[in-house]
């Protein structure tokens, strides 16, 4: 009877920021690591959002239109961010070589504006959500 479908568009939105913040989140913890159990300093951790289905033919989309299929997003992938890794002279540091050691190639500013980035996308979807919860209570105050 009821299409949660906007509710549940709207839960996959606040999973995937959800997510997007603990990878910031790990990304900003790992801004001064310089030796990880794989070797070598942090790399920053990018996430890759893709639409949760892909309408593809005409059923496809009739068949979203009409509520069969659930749209939204979620993430497809972590990925490592392949920029270079920064260089700092710090001859007292374990991990020096010749004096200069690799840095993690995290931008703390960068990172502050995912963060905030993500924050707001999360908000968004918060709000959807409570629309369409709103809009089903009113539908279930209508048929009293």
């Amino acid at each position: 009877m009821f299409d949660s479908s906007s509710m549940n568009i709207s839960a996959s939105g606040l999973n995937a920021n959800q997510l997007w913040m603990n990878v910031i989140s790990n990304n900003i913890a790992n801004a001064n690591t310089t030796r990880t159990p794989q070797g070598g300093p942090y790399r920053r951790e990018i996430v890759n959002f893709a639409p949760s289905s892909q309408p593809t033919s005409f059923q496809t989309v009739l068949g979203q239109t009409i509520g069969s299929q659930d749209g939204g997003v979620q993430v497809s992938s972590i990925s490592q961010d392949t920029s270079p890794l920064k260089l700092v002279y710090d001859p007292t540091n374990p991990d020096a070589v010749n004096g200069y050691v690799q840095m993690p190639n995290v931008d703390i500013s960068t990172e502050m504006v995912d963060m905030v980035t993500a924050s707001r996308a999360y908000e968004a979807n918060a709000t959807a959500f409570d629309a369409g919860k709103q809009m089903e209570m009113t539908a279930l105050s209508l048929g009293r």
